[in-house]
Protein backbone atom coordinates (compact mmCIF):
# COMPACT_ATOMS: atom_id res chain seq x y z
CA UNK A 1 0.00 0.00 0.00
CA UNK A 2 1.54 3.71 -0.64
CA UNK A 3 1.44 6.37 1.67
CA UNK A 4 0.69 9.82 1.08
CA UNK A 5 0.60 13.07 2.98
CA UNK A 6 -1.80 15.90 2.29
CA UNK A 7 -2.16 20.02 3.81
CA UNK A 8 -5.64 20.37 4.88
CA UNK A 9 -5.01 24.10 6.60
CA UNK A 10 -3.34 23.68 9.30
CA UNK A 11 -2.68 20.03 9.61
CA UNK A 12 -0.30 17.03 7.77
CA UNK A 13 -2.48 14.25 7.12
CA UNK A 14 -0.69 11.00 6.79
CA UNK A 15 -2.10 8.05 5.44
CA UNK A 16 -0.90 4.19 4.98
CA UNK A 17 2.17 2.66 6.39
CA UNK A 18 5.15 4.56 6.97
CA UNK A 19 7.70 2.33 6.44
CA UNK A 20 11.34 2.48 4.64
CA UNK A 21 10.31 1.17 1.23
CA UNK A 22 7.56 3.93 0.89
CA UNK A 23 9.47 6.96 2.18
CA UNK A 24 11.69 7.53 -0.56
CA UNK A 25 8.13 7.97 -3.22
CA UNK A 26 6.69 10.39 -0.62
CA UNK A 27 9.11 12.85 -0.38
CA UNK A 28 8.26 14.78 -3.69
CA UNK A 29 4.43 14.89 -2.36
CA UNK A 30 5.24 16.67 0.91
CA UNK A 31 3.59 19.86 0.43
CA UNK A 32 6.77 22.67 -0.18
CA UNK A 33 4.75 25.41 2.07
CA UNK A 34 4.80 24.26 5.37
CA UNK A 35 4.04 27.21 7.14
CA UNK A 36 1.32 27.66 9.25
CA UNK A 37 1.52 23.94 9.88
CA UNK A 38 0.32 23.18 13.45
CA UNK A 39 -0.78 19.84 13.44
CA UNK A 40 0.06 15.99 12.29
CA UNK A 41 -2.93 13.19 12.01
CA UNK A 42 -1.69 10.01 11.77
CA UNK A 43 -4.97 8.24 12.32
CA UNK A 44 -4.74 6.84 8.74
CA UNK A 45 -1.54 5.07 9.18
CA UNK A 46 -1.36 1.77 10.27
CA UNK A 47 1.60 1.26 11.34
CA UNK A 48 5.33 3.17 10.89
CA UNK A 49 9.00 2.03 11.20
CA UNK A 50 12.09 4.03 12.27
CA UNK A 51 12.41 5.67 8.53
CA UNK A 52 8.37 6.84 8.73
CA UNK A 53 9.55 8.07 12.58
CA UNK A 54 12.39 9.78 11.19
CA UNK A 55 10.31 11.36 8.25
CA UNK A 56 7.88 12.69 10.45
CA UNK A 57 10.01 14.02 13.27
CA UNK A 58 12.08 16.06 10.57
CA UNK A 59 8.89 17.38 9.19
CA UNK A 60 8.30 18.26 13.09
CA UNK A 61 11.31 20.15 13.14
CA UNK A 62 10.18 22.19 10.09
CA UNK A 63 6.97 23.04 11.07
CA UNK A 64 7.86 24.34 14.93
CA UNK A 65 5.48 22.71 17.61
CA UNK A 66 3.12 20.09 16.23
CA UNK A 67 0.50 18.66 17.80
CA UNK A 68 0.45 14.82 16.88
CA UNK A 69 -3.12 13.19 16.24
CA UNK A 70 -2.88 9.14 16.20
CA UNK A 71 -0.72 6.64 17.20
CA UNK A 72 0.04 4.17 14.63
CA UNK A 73 1.64 0.97 15.59
CA UNK A 74 5.11 0.82 16.28
CA UNK A 75 5.34 5.00 16.98
CA UNK A 76 4.89 4.84 21.05
CA UNK A 77 7.54 2.62 21.39
CA UNK A 78 10.09 4.05 18.86
CA UNK A 79 9.44 7.55 20.10
CA UNK A 80 10.37 6.43 23.57
CA UNK A 81 13.38 4.65 21.94
CA UNK A 82 14.70 7.51 20.55
CA UNK A 83 13.27 9.82 23.58
CA UNK A 84 11.54 11.82 21.28
CA UNK A 85 8.53 13.91 23.22
CA UNK A 86 4.91 14.50 21.96
CA UNK A 87 6.00 17.17 19.29
CA UNK A 88 8.56 14.92 18.31
CA UNK A 89 11.86 16.94 19.67
CA UNK A 90 14.33 15.37 21.30
CA UNK A 91 13.80 15.05 25.00
CA UNK A 92 17.02 15.26 27.17
CA UNK A 93 17.37 13.99 30.77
Amino acid sequence: MLCSIVRADETLRFEGPLHRDAIAALWPRIPDDLQGVRRFDLGAVASIDSAGLALVSLLAARCGAVEIEGSPEGFAELRAAYRLGHGLAFVRD
